[in-house]
């Protein structure tokens, strides 16, 4: 989406290291001092997001959003803080709210040992570009596993009238994968994915002139995308949607009527983006185990076989 930036950056060390961090800014200005407009939605809140509070209460964004490992959230935090401290014209700052947000990735990476630091995030945030983002086992999306397959960060967007919505995911859940609709996953495995549990964070940006009353709206959509893959929504899967405008002047803003396109479209780019994750991720082996890539391939065999797709 025109005006909104994402970077990555990776970290893939020796047998045990598989973990990363994914920054996305809403513009690429200073958002402390030209805030957007934003909202947090909690589908489950088994997890760590950092700042959520404030965006909760003014209804505004004034940092980059961060996507990282579960431990890793409070020097991605700190990190933040000293990106935007540094910035000119923040001299005088004395408050700020990073918006940090996790998964788990122990699986695959040596959690622990909380990686992921000041040079990564700075590598991160001012790597970030506009246009085609990197998708698969990359950011904070190295070492996440979803529906037993490798995870990772996956993108889709979508039209809804003159406006355009845009999602990124961090996919580290489980469930009973489905594609178009099609159980997949009990196609593959004889059976069903092997875990129900893990945690998913959902990214939406629109152009659309709404308030954070109505991106809430928008955000709280995104789980009915991520239903339509199969997600099971377990006690131990946290579930967070993070939305946002990068309308800089709204002026009147979308009337609740006017939503509904907007609505459906980030549902279609919620469910998109899970399968980009995982049709781009690759096989990945670290900290004493080994997790497969979907075999897209058999997948598409079976879609055709189920006329899903051509």
């Amino acid at each position: 989406m025109d005006g909104v930036l994402v970077g990555h950056a990776t970290l893939i060390r020796g047998d045990r290291v598989r973990t990363g961090v994914t920054a996305v800014l809403p513009h690429g200005g200073n958002l402390f001092r030209d805030k957007a407009p934003g909202a947090v939605f909690v589908f489950n809140g088994f997890g760590k997001l950092a700042g959520s509070t404030q965006v909760e209460e003014l209804g505004e964004i004034e940092t980059p959003i961060l996507l990282t490992s579960t431990l890793n959230v409070p020097r991605v935090a700190d990190a933040v803080l000293d990106f935007m401290l540094d910035l000119p014209g923040n001299e005088n700052v004395r408050s700020l709210n990073p918006l940090v947000a996790e998964t788990n990735d122990g699986w695959l990476n040596d959690i622990r040992g909380r990686h992921v630091g000041r040079e990564e995030v700075f590598a991160a945030i001012r790597g970030a570009r506009g246009g085609k983002v990197e998708e698969g086992a990359v950011g904070a999306g190295t070492g996440t596993v979803a529906f037993g397959w490798k995870g990772g960060i996956g993108t889709s967007s979508r039209k809804a009238g003159e406006w355009v919505v845009g999602v990124l995911v961090q996919t580290n859940y489980g469930g009973d994968l489905h594609i178009l609709g099609v159980p997949v996953g009990r196609a593959l495995r004889s059976g069903g994915s092997r875990s129900k549990d893990g945690s998913v964070i959902v990214v939406i940006a629109t152009d659309a002139p709404v308030d954070a009353r109505n991106l809430k709206r928008l955000a709280a959509r995104s789980a009915l995308g991520l239903g339509r893959t199969g997600a099971a929504g377990s006690n131990g899967s946290g579930d967070y949607a993070i939305a946002f405008s990068t309308a800089r002047q709204p002026g009147r803003l979308l009337a609740n009527e006017a939503m509904s396109p907007l609505f459906e479209a980030v549902i279609e780019a919620t469910e998109e983006a899970v399968y980009n994750s995982l049709f781009c991720a690759r096989t990945m082996e670290g900290n004493g185990r080994k997790v497969d890539a979907l075999p897209v391939e058999r997948v598409l065999e079976i879609l055709r076989s189920r006329k899903a797709i051509p």
